[in-house]
């Protein structure tokens, strides 16, 4: 297979910045005081991330860079104020941001070698005087006021704008030992700062089949196994904070089946993005002991702006993506409930051509499978993708960021953010939602058993008849893929709490191919765990098949549950949806009549084809 050279890959940095770049080192700052222990440690359950109580959550944000590279600091802010652009991020739906840095820069703020920032003091006065970690603490104290959520990423060995482009994680005097050593210090310093929630532990690893050194991936403990490393780093991070959640990125080739790593021949291998290879997780999965739950597994991805890869020759669509390139590098991670993942980089330009079609089916594809993700990039000096802020700094590009809204995190028409306490853009909030905010000021554990009593023993449940709506939205517009992908919302009308235990929710569709049906629950507002899902078969025009799906747990008067999800047959054969009657081209929540709502096998809401 190709495979990409990413020569200066998204760094272009301008005369000003360049000039930061020229700076003595000054004494390292007292640690500031940290947070109090707080309740936003977040987990995973299969291939969901959940914070404490088990409530799903959907980390939608952006990647922001500076630290590292040689200026040691976020580009930008010799134009733009640190707290205008981080306002503006949460306020616009960004619910948490990938930070890069480099081992050299934590390095040298362990060693009491913080440089000073070399911002604009006149657009940042707030920032006057600061070293660069200073600039850094002030930063995690904004993203605390406005709801924001941090995760941090080893870029590079060196603080160097290009260091991105070195394979691995050891160069010159960084070894892989400093690597470790850097992340159990940076962790160390805020293991009570529930602000950072997330260790990205090397930015894409890579290297060919002929290029020494190369990331590989196996069970060994040999210094170019990025496998055996991520998990090292996870395991001696987890040891200080055991909250921290551990992100794993893959490689750039792995063997094809019948070959090893002694090869030198790219034919032998399989090819992707720097980052994008997860192949090995099948066969050599990361093993974080008692943590296990901690881990996530974080592909990067590209459109042919970036490179020319050669599954963009051609005719090409979602479909061939997905077959071809997704679901065998990462995808199927996911679909097999091992493990969440979270694409740490995608974007690029709205080109009208190839690249905005394949960021069109990568957006379809988050979306549809509710897949974590931080968009590359909040930067304009990018160089070969650009960025959500137009080139003043202080401008957003109006289009790109309409590409990016669909994609994050919403209810409502309020952008929800993964702080319990504040909502995302700070108290007081228009635009966003804190965690209790969507959970109804109250996430609690789901219950163990359907049959559960509701809360309120004053408020029983009662027949509600009558007092039931059921909404509809379309997750996947696409006739003729291999998934259905309906989005439903339960809402109570009436005056009375309802036991969801005793309402069914049906789906009518058509399976043509006659395969074994299966539904992957993706995300539910009362959790997955609490979702039941299974198949019944009729003869109508528009339908042979139903979905049912059952919840436990109670809906109050006015209130309503979401869920989404996805139907597929055992083989992965494609529907004809083009006639299916529940469906609609909807991508809105619309009050439907062909999803029926059913308590007692008596329909209450909708009517069922005929």
């Amino acid at each position: 297979m190709g495979t990409p050279t990413l020569l200066m890959k998204r760094i272009r940095v301008g005369a000003v910045a360049a000039a930061l770049a020229a700076t003595a080192l000054v004494p390292l700052a007292p640690s500031p005081a940290l947070a109090a222990d707080g309740d936003d440690w977040l987990h995973t359950d299969g291939n969901r991330i959940v914070d404490a109580a088990g409530n799903e959550v959907w980390l939608t944000g952006a990647n922001w860079f500076g630290f590292n590279t040689s200026e040691r600091v976020f580009h930008g802010l010799w134009a733009a104020n640190i707290e205008d652009v981080t306002r503006a991020m949460a306020e616009r739906g960004i619910n948490i941001v990938r930070v890069p840095v480099s081992t050299q820069l934590l390095l040298e703020w362990r060693d009491g070698q913080a440089a000073p920032s070399g911002v604009n003091e006149y657009v940042n006065p707030e920032l006057t005087g600061m070293s660069n970690l200073e600039v850094f603490d002030y930063w995690l104290q904004l993203c605390e006021k406005y709801g924001l959520k941090v995760m941090l990423d080893v870029h590079s060995a060196e603080a160097d704008n290009s260091g991105h482009v070195y394979p691995v994680w050891y160069k010159g005097d960084i070894t892989t030992e400093d690597l470790y050593v850097a992340w159990e210090w940076i962790t160390e310093r805020y293991r009570n700062n529930d602000t950072i929630v997330a260790a990205d532990i090397k930015n894409e690893p890579h290297g060919k089949a002929d290029e020494d050194p190369r990331a590989k991936w196996d069970g060994s403990t040999d210094v170019d196994n990025f496998k055996h490393v991520c998990e090292t780093a996870g395991n001696r991070i987890l040891a200080i904070n055991p909250n921290m959640l551990i992100l794993c990125e893959g490689i750039e080739v792995y063997p094809e089946d019948g070959q090893n790593w002694s090869s030198t021949d790219s034919r032998d291998y399989h090819s992707t993005w720097w980052g994008g290879n997860l192949r090995g997780v099948a066969d050599h999965p990361v093993d974080l002991g008692a943590h296990q739950d901690q881990l996530v597994y974080s592909p990067h991805d590209y459109g042919p702006s970036v490179f020319q890869q050669e599954w963009f020759e051609g005719e090409w669509n979602k479909q061939t993506l997905t077959e071809d390139v997704w679901r065998p590098n990462w995808l199927y991670i996911h679909e097999d409930d091992t493990a969440p993942l979270l694409i740490g980089e995608w974007g690029g330009f709205l080109d009208g051509g190839d690249n905005e079609k394949w960021m069109e089916a990568l957006r379809s594809l988050i979306v549809e499978e509710r897949l974590h993700h931080t968009f590359w990039a909040l930067n304009p000096n990018s160089g070969d993708t650009g960025g959500l802020l137009g080139y003043d700094w202080v401008t957003w590009d109006e289009q790109k960021y309409a590409f990016l809204e669909p994609a994050l995190w919403q209810h409502d028409n309020k952008f929800v953010g993964l702080d319990h306490q504040v909502p995302l853009g700070g108290s007081g909030s228009t635009t966003g939602l804190s965690l209790n905010q969507y959970y109804g000021d109250a996430p609690t554990d789901p219950p163990t058993d359907p049959t559960d009593p509701p809360t309120d023993p004053t408020d029983p449940p009662t027949d509600p008849s009558g007092e039931l709506q059921v909404q509809y939205r379309n997750n996947s517009l696409s006739t003729d893929d291999n998934q259905i992908g309906p989005g439903l919302r339960l809402v109570n009308t009436g005056g009375t709490t309802v036991d969801l235990a005793d309402v069914e929710i049906r789906y009518y569709f058509s399976n043509e191919s006659g395969g074994a049906l299966r539904y992957s629950c993706d995300w539910a507002q009362a959790s997955c765990s609490n979702v039941s899902a299974s198949f019944g078969s009729l003869s109508a025009p528009g339908a042979d098949s139903y979905l049912a799906l059952t919840l436990s747990g109670s809906l109050a008067p006015g209130a309503s549950t979401e869920v989404q999800g996805r139907v597929h047959t055992s083989n992965w054969a494609n529907f004809d949806e083009s006639d299916d009657y529940s469906r609609s081209a909807d991508t809105e929540w619309t009050v439907t009549g062909t999803v029926t709502a059913h308590i007692g096998g008596t329909v209450v809401w909708g009517a069922p084809p005929a």
